[in-house]
């Protein structure tokens, strides 16, 4: 089967990789219920579920959509959402144990996903195979803290799958689990197994799960814990957004220049310090706020996702996961300069690597069209006859005259 004009680039990649793929062919069972059961139980997607169904089944449902969780070879371990939506996603083969990699499924969000190591959206018509072009697909990859993939995040279903909001719900979800991977790794705690034993250090004075902040592409910031997702004030979406970029903790007067611009905003700082932390204890008590000096513990933000990402080298699952500047609406001045700080590290990692299409996808986000640096980089390395090269002399001009 042909790509047809007008696919997206990295769509008509994936069907020129499927073109052995029969696309009237269902996905086969690939698992059976006892390696289900066990891959459910223990290891890294043991680990992540539990964080999954707390964060994103009740949101799918609502939206009528399913959730979905696959190992790292594309085999679906857990499916679940809106009962109509999960009878109709059954009959085209996406239940568990079913084989939705890329080479055997054809062009899919979580087969996708997990091939290019970064996060997908197909719609409808875009899937390989006939069955599933009545639907539509977001998913991001998950990664264990050594930065190797483990899985998969989907929610498939109607045009509501790829909604605006969808990608950033699933970012921000991932960021969690992997931040909880995290935390079992250097805490060495375990799965709970099948007799129900309880985790190493979840006793008396044991941490709370890890809590995710998500910072990017909005003018506030949502909390998101195992117990409920919440957004949070301006201020205090400041307050954590420069704690969280400060790991070594700051004194209240450099805090509250950095928040209000005003070394005498202390007494003002310190009143909101203390609702922050009301806010937290009540839905993410795993996230304190400490003093002398203030200092974040137990958060991990989608900024830290988006440059664990650079420094691996995965240039395009960062550019996915950068949804938008760091809380664009602030004005104060410790988030202004982290924005700034992640708008030049993806500058000095984008034009170092050189590669076309990690420098087209962030060429394509706000930051990186009005940057001319990056602009400059990509042209050097589009071929002679692009199409796009005399676009990029127009904008590059358009910059340097402004």
């Amino acid at each position: 089967m042909r790509a047809p004009a007008g696919l997206r680039p990295l769509v008509a990649a994936s069907w020129r990789r499927c073109a052995r793929v029969d696309p009237d062919d269902r996905p086969s069972l690939a698992l059976g219920p006892d390696e289900l059961d066990a891959l459910r139980r223990h290891g890294p997607l043991g680990t992540a579920l539990p964080v999954v169904r707390r964060l994103l089944l009740d949101d799918v449902r609502s939206a009528g959509c399913v959730v979905a969780v696959t190992d790292a070879a594309g085999r679906l371990v857990w499916v679940d959402g809106a009962r109509p939506a999960r009878s109709a996603a059954e009959d085209m083969g996406f239940l568990p144990g079913a084989d939705w990699a890329e080479e055997r499924a054809g062009t899919s969000a979580p087969g996708t996903a997990l091939r290019l190591d970064r996060a997908v959206q197909i719609h409808a018509d875009e899937h390989w195979a006939t069955a599933v072009k009545a639907f539509s697909c977001t998913a991001v990859p998950l990664h264990d803290p050594t930065g190797a993939v483990v899985g998969a995040l989907d929610i498939t279903g109607d045009a509501r799958a790829v909604e605006r909001h969808t990608l950033p719900l699933l970012v921000a979800t991932a960021a969690v689990a992997e931040a909880e991977l995290a935390l079992r790794a250097v805490q060495g705690l375990r799965t709970p197994g099948p007799t129900g034993d309880v985790p190493r250090g979840r006793g008396r004075g044991a941490p709370c799960p890890a809590v995710g902040l998500a910072l990017l592409g909005s003018d506030t910031a949502t909390l998101t814990s195992d117990r409920r997702t919440v957004r949070l004030s301006e201020r205090h979406s400041e307050i954590l957004a420069v704690l969280a970029s400060t790991p070594g903790g700051l004194a209240a007067a450099d805090l509250a220049v950095a928040v209000y611009g005003d070394r005498g905003a202390v007494t003002t700082l310190r009143a909101e310090v203390v609702r922050l932390r009301r806010v937290l204890a009540a839905h993410a008590p795993g996230a304190t706020v400490t003093s002398r000096p203030y200092r974040l513990q137990g958060l991990r933000t989608d900024v830290d996702s988006v440059l664990s990402a650079l420094d691996r080298g995965a240039r395009l699952q960062a550019v996915d996961r950068y949804v938008g500047p760091v809380l664009p609406g602030s004005v104060s001045p410790g988030v202004d300069d982290l924005r700034d700080r992640v708008r030049t590290r993806f500058r000095e990692a984008l034009v170092a690597d050189g590669g076309v299409e990690a420098l087209q996808a962030w060429a394509r986000t706000a930051d990186g069209a009005a940057d001319a640096q990056v602009l400059r980089a990509l042209l050097a390395v589009l071929p002679p006859r692009s199409p796009r090269r005399s676009a990029l002399v127009a904008a590059i001009e358009a910059l340097d005259g402004s």
